[in-house]
């Protein structure tokens, strides 16, 4: 698995938020970073404004999630991923703590990566073909919505014998802290209120992936 650190960051982006699900429906958590006079700047390059977001987003997981059936036996770990992510006062380490912390709630034991450290080039498509090469990997399995910019960049994939694939994947339903479920919601509400069958529950909405279709 490598987190792709050393590209731009976007700001209100997944890079630096998350939704939980609510009694009013589906709300942004956000973590303040620096970004006045920043512009451009590498993810793995993004400082956080403070620490005082953690005790913030604590306080609202526990608002909203303190009675769904499995969150005393998860939270205590995800405040230990989160304080200990944030002390560097680094984006990139933060997401690093917290992703780790999920992968294994949900039983995901693939080695963890930076991009960064791997020191490849190129941009867009050619950035991860590369990063395909460099670990050896011979199939890329991309977001459906990444089609448009992998049709134009598909020549960096072939030229490398990589095989590129769109994810297909229907959300499973499952019960929520809040009726109606609403899907898309952070992978803690699934860990919260499904427990250890989370991972099953996520990897049951795979679909077989579907190839590029060029114009």
């Amino acid at each position: 698995m490598v987190l792709l650190d050393d590209v731009s960051f976007s700001k209100q982006s997944w890079q630096q938020r998350n939704r939980i699900r609510t009694q009013r429906g589906l709300e942004y958590l956000s973590v303040p970073v620096k970004t006045a006079g920043k512009l451009g700047q590498s993810i793995s390059n993004c400082e956080l404004v403070d620490q005082s977001f953690v005790a913030i987003m604590l306080k609202s997981l526990r608002t909203n999630y303190a009675k769904a059936p499995f969150f005393s036996s998860a939270m205590d770990g995800l405040a230990v991923a989160m304080v200990d992510g944030a002390r560097s006062k680094r984006l990139v380490e933060l997401n690093v703590a917290l992703i780790g912390w999920m992968a294994q709630r949900l039983a995901v034991a693939k080695p963890m990566l930076l991009a960064s450290a791997l020191g490849v080039g190129g941009d867009r498509g050619e950035h991860v073909a590369a990063i395909c090469e460099c670990v050896h990997a011979d199939r890329y399995l991309s977001p459906a919505g990444a089609q448009d910019y992998l049709i134009e960049d598909i020549t960096s994939f072939e030229r490398r014998h990589i095989e590129v694939c769109l994810h297909v994947y229907e959300h499973p339903e499952y019960v929520q802290r809040f009726k109606p479920f609403l899907p898309y919601a952070s992978a803690l509400d699934l860990i919260f209120n499904v427990g250890p069958d989370a991972g099953e529950v996520m990897r049951s909405g795979r679909r077989a992936p579907r190839a590029i279709v060029k114009d």
